[in-house]
């Protein structure tokens, strides 16, 4: 069997479908995962591209919008576990020019902005209650790495209680074979994966109140 077949064979993959009032998160679209020389590459360009287009139905619709970004201490002082794995990291810090938002998708005045030191946008970081206390039930994700940052965020978007929506043309990774087993598998498993201009069916038909 294929890998579809043996999924649908024990009914993985079903739809979640959305809820009543869809938020959205644009996870870690900033100047240094933009950059192939620093943390980007890939169809992460693309995926900012396409994401402007979601902001600006995002924002005309009144949906909660909120954006993450990495950020260390200057001396390095809260960097974890993960920055064994990627040292690096470290020099993202509240000034670096490289942990800046990209200026087309940066937050407007009102929106929430995340600093996170870890992959999800979830852990440790406060999210959850900010969206719980503006009834968000479903959550709209664009953002990069899809087999980091964006996977990480999406599941613990499911664990929080939310319906996870990751927009498939709005995520982005370095490397394309990590971004489609990434979009595979969290579409059999923890979210539904869909296009953009879906998406914007749906919330242009069921428009937030």
């Amino acid at each position: 069997m294929s890998d579809d077949e043996v999924f649908a064979h024990q009914r993985f993959g079903q739809k979640m479908g959305f809820g009543q009032r869809p938020g959205l998160v644009v996870i870690d679209f900033t100047v240094g995962f933009n950059d192939p020389d620093a943390f980007g590459g890939g169809n992460i360009s693309q995926a900012i591209a396409r994401t402007v287009d979601l902001l600006a139905v995002a924002r005309r619709l009144g949906l909660p919008i909120a954006h993450t970004r990495i950020v260390y201490a200057d001396d390095g002082s809260d960097a974890g576990i993960h920055c064994l794995k990627v040292p690096k990291l470290k020099t993202l810090t509240e000034s670096s020019p490289l942990g800046q938002f990209v200026p087309e998708v940066a937050p407007l005045p009102g929106e929430i902005v995340i600093r996170k030191r870890l992959p999800s946008a979830f852990f440790e970081t406060g999210l959850h209650g900010i969206l719980h206390a503006r009834d968000v039930d479903t959550l709209i994700i664009a953002g990069c790495t899809t087999s980091g940052c964006v996977r990480a965020s999406a599941l613990d978007a499911m664990c929080h209680g939310f319906r996870p929506i990751v927009v498939r043309d709005c995520v982005g990774d370095r490397a394309l074979g990590p971004h489609e087993a990434s979009l595979f598998d969290l579409d059999k498993k923890y979210a539904d994966v869909m296009m953009l201009d879906d998406i914007v069916e749906h919330l242009e038909a069921a428009p937030v109140t």
